[in-house]
């Protein structure tokens, strides 16, 4: 699966990190092997790392050894792929601080819904987030439940993930308990029980193993071989899927008295104070096609919850005609579903006001005529999605009936409505399902506004009171910058929850007459706007990939072996463990190259070229490995030639990208028709409920193009920048772009647009009142600096200035004739410098 722009931004973030800490870590080591105490200060590792990479203070921990205990929160929103992430980050934590591929990651959820979702992904070896890890211990991963037992040659030889569910509850239930439980399953990793200097040695290295004997008997205490005191032995890294929950300090000690190496925390709302490596905005997981946005509220004034029923009926119909000639176009097959919250699922609960499940069942069997096989129940007790591919073509759910079952952890994309048939007055919350319904089908937008949003039905709501539900809900996915996204309609799809702004009074003159250029392509008599899978993918000449610098690479020789120090008691008394030296594994993988092919269909979308490549690759290897060695290498080879192809085709789409160009095929114009520009819009839409943005002694902005500005709208950075920017005395006014369909965008050779964060214009010296020059600024974040990403938005807003300066604008009227349109990007490390060159500070 190909990373997101954010989610390669995120992990590059965290390998620096990762980085420090290594080093950290061993001038730690240094001072703690100093027997002569020269170094008097208390050493903070963790700590130091972190300043390195960040200026917010970091929140100190201790494993229970007393060891300093380095953890972070990656603070991603629902949808944004923080499964995929923490796989990736298991790897670069395995690599970097740990220096190996094998060892235990336990894995930490709340509760039994992402526990089955999770253990089902991780031992599906086609789904992505078990490939990672596969590619990061070639091939030798292991996914383990509480009750499953593994050696020390397990160890020794794979990455053993260990699936545990720890309840939110303020108590440790019978679970948890049975990890502690001595159940034999262990003892090669303890000495014998009458081995009374081993376990002494063993309690001083680690004392806080669980112990039989508390009252020092005759062989003195004896620890339990458990699996608890196994993982306290082996010091896991810790993954902590949905931190922000109320995990209690009973839970957290227990977690801290695994004595981890790290501790690695998933959350899209982290507690305050927690350390945030990582912060993904929704704006990010809109940027990439990852969400459908606008959530449309449509609010059905009606004391019959059937008329809601009816309305959400006749949308999902039309939602699914859209679908149709969607897949006549491309192929590609969504089946919109309904989720359907009532107050009643259970079986002796039908009597009575509150609706039941089995009411909205019946009418939509009896009343509308939808087939029993379209309906799903999923409640406690009834569960009728169980093992159903919802993906499939084959399944025909069109409705899932539900109560509060589909909250964290359900996933399916095809969801598109939510209908809450509860009274205003219900304590039944629908924050929790709001997130259900906002993934976009294949993180890809279609390009039809509708199957592009999401929508929520409600039966006699008040507007307020709903808006505020949903805010919440958005807050809770970790999407609270998008939620001036959210509009309410009423039936007759008045927008009753918001405010209209135009530009400010002095600004009106402008409105529809600022324009911005494009790439666009001629086609028979007119102008569009580039498309990359249709003028740049599919003309990417694969023929010219030269494979010899894929071949260079040195794949792990047959008899180099994966080595750990098993935690086994060594007989010699001054001698604690000793490393036992096993056999490893023999490469049990097969180079298969249909599954090769299978993994790189979406960088090579022509199966028979992915095919002959995959058969060229192998054999390019063959000429320089054994069949055993290539087997052994399997899923390596695979990340590597993932890898190459990618950036291969990148470098030939550049190559297609300025050939058209300078075949005046692709032109970089401002024309007169809609087609060849882009144009500022003239209002923007606002929440009644949202805050504006403000200068820091509260004073209101005074340059802004419109007067408000939602304060979800910018990031700390953006935020910093827009407030500089509305400061500048030859500033006329600035514009925030946010990403979305109808912002403005630049389409490169890379498959994700440019989405630019201001817009900005220069005062003319001889009238200024107008403006002569427009500045579309991009910021990147100082972590950034360098990146493929960052170079690319650099080349691309280097070639728009080249183009652009070579073009007149003559043809747009006399109001734009003499407008300049320069585009720049600035790194956070000297961004004020950068605006005070623009304005001529």
């Amino acid at each position: 699966m190909e990373l997101k722009e954010y989610q390669k931004e995120s992990l590059a973030k965290v390998k620096i990190f990762i980085e420090w800490l290594k080093k950290a870590k061993n001038e730690a080591d240094k001072r703690n092997a100093n027997t002569e105490s020269v170094f008097e200060d208390y050493f903070d590792f963790p700590q130091a790392a972190w300043k390195k990479i960040s200026q917010e203070p970091y929140r100190s921990k201790k494993n229970g050894l007393n060891q300093d205990l380095p953890n972070f929160y990656l603070k991603i929103p629902t949808g944004g792929g923080k499964t995929l992430l923490a796989c990736h980050v298991i790897d670069i934590i395995n690599r970097i601080y740990l220096e190996r591929q094998t060892g235990v990651v336990l894995w930490i959820v709340p509760t039994n819904q992402i526990y089955r979702q999770t253990l089902n992904h991780l031992k599906d070896r086609n789904h992505p987030y078990r490939q990672v890890l596969d590619i990061a211990s070639s091939g030798r991963t292991m996914i383990l439940e509480k009750n499953d037992r593994f050696s020390p040659q397990d160890l020794n030889d794979n990455l053993i993930i260990l699936l545990l569910m720890l309840p939110s509850a303020n108590r440790l239930n019978q679970e948890v308990l049975k990890v502690f439980k001595d159940n034999g399953g262990f003892t090669d990793f303890f000495p014998s029980e009458d081995d009374f200097q081993g376990n002494k040695k063993l309690l001083e290295s680690i004392p806080n193993l669980d112990c039989f004997n508390q009252n020092h008997g005759i062989f003195g205490q004896v620890p339990k071989t458990s699996l608890g005191n196994t993982l306290k032995m082996l010091q896991p890294i810790i993954i902590l899927d949905e931190g922000h929950k109320a995990y209690s300090q009973i839970a957290q000690e227990t977690l801290r008295g695994f004595n981890p190496s790290i501790i690695v925390a998933l959350s899209a709302t982290p507690p305050k104070g927690e350390n945030i490596l990582v912060n993904i905005t929704g704006q990010q997981l809109n940027r990439e096609e990852m969400i459908k946005l606008d959530l449309h509220i449509i609010s059905k004034a009606t004391t019959d919850w059937r008329n809601v029923l009816s309305l959400t009926l006749e949308k999902r119909n039309y939602l699914e005609e859209k679908a149709k000639e969607y897949q006549a176009n491309t192929g590609e097959y969504i089946r919109p579903i309904s989720l359907i919250q009532v107050e009643r699922t259970g079986k002796d609960q039908r009597k009575g006001i509150f609706i039941h499940s089995e009411d909205v069942k019946e009418f939509l069997m009896v009343q509308c005529g939808i087939p029993e096989d379209q309906i799903a129940i999923k409640s406690s007790s009834t569960d009728d999605i169980e093992g159903i591919d919802l993906f499939s073509e084959e399944c025909p759910i069109r409705y899932i009936i539900t109560k509060q079952a589909l909250q964290e952890g359900w996933d399916c994309s095809f969801a598109y409505i939510l209908t809450v048939l509860t009274n205003p007055e219900s304590k039944l919350s629908m924050t929790q399902l709001v997130g259900r319904i906002l993934r976009q089908p294949r993180a890809r937008k279609t390009k039809i506004k509708d199957l592009d949003e999401s929508y929520v039905f409600c039966f006699r709501p008040r507007a307020n009171d709903l808006l505020q539900q949903i805010k919440q809900g958005f807050e809770e996915e970790g999407l609270g910058d998008l939620s001036g996204r959210v509009s309410i309609e009423t039936e007759s799809e008045v927008a009753a929850g918001t405010i209209s702004y135009h530009y400010r009074n002095h600004l009106r003159k402008f409105e529809g007459k600022i324009y911005l250029p494009r790439f666009i392509i001629q086609e028979e008599n007119h102008w569009r706007e580039i498309n990359y899978e249709m003028d740049i993918e599919k003309n990417i000449s694969w023929i010219n990939v030269n494979f010899n610098p894929l071949f260079e690479k040195t794949l792990a020789s047959d008899e180099v072996k994966d080595q750990n120090i098993v935690v086994t008691l060594s007989p010699q008394p001054d001698e604690l463990i000793k490393p036992i030296i096993m056999q490893s594994q023999k490469g049990h993988l097969e180079a298969d190259t249909i599954f090769f092919t299978r993994q790189l269909l979406d960088i090579i979308k022509n199966p028979w070229l992915a095919y002959e490549f995959s058969k060229k690759i192998l054999q390019g290897f063959l000429s320089r490995y054994s069949k055993k060695d290539i087997n052994n290498n399997f899923l390596f080879i695979i990340q590597l030639s993932r890898q190459y192809l990618e950036s291969e085709r990148d470098r030939l789409a550049e190559i297609v990208f300025k050939n058209l160009i300078k075949e005046m095929k692709i032109c970089f114009f401002l024309l007169s028709s809609p087609e060849g520009r882009y144009t500022l819009p003239s209002k923007i839409n606002i929440q009644k409920e949202s805050k504006t943005l403000i200068h820091r002694d509260h004073t209101p902005l005074q340059r802004s193009l419109f007067e408000f500005n939602p304060e979800e709208y910018f990031n700390e950075y953006e935020k910093s920048v827009a407030l500089y920017l509305d400061k500048q005395e030859k500033l006329l006014w600035w514009f925030r772009n946010l990403a979305g369909q109808d912002s403005y965008s630049i389409q490169g050779w890379k498959k994700n647009k440019i989405y630019p964060d201001f817009i900005t214009s220069k005062k003319d010296e001889q009238n200024p009142e107008d403006y002569k020059t427009i500045y579309v600024i991009e910021t990147k974040g100082e972590h950034i600096l360098g990146s493929k990403d960052t170079v690319y938005k650099q080349n691309i807003f280097e070639l728009c200035n080249q183009l652009g300066e070579a073009k007149s604008w003559e043809d747009l009227g006399q109001e734009f004739s003499s407008k300049r349109v320069e585009f720049q990007l600035i790194p956070e490390g000297d961004w004020e410098s950068r605006i005070n060159k623009l304005f001529n500070i």
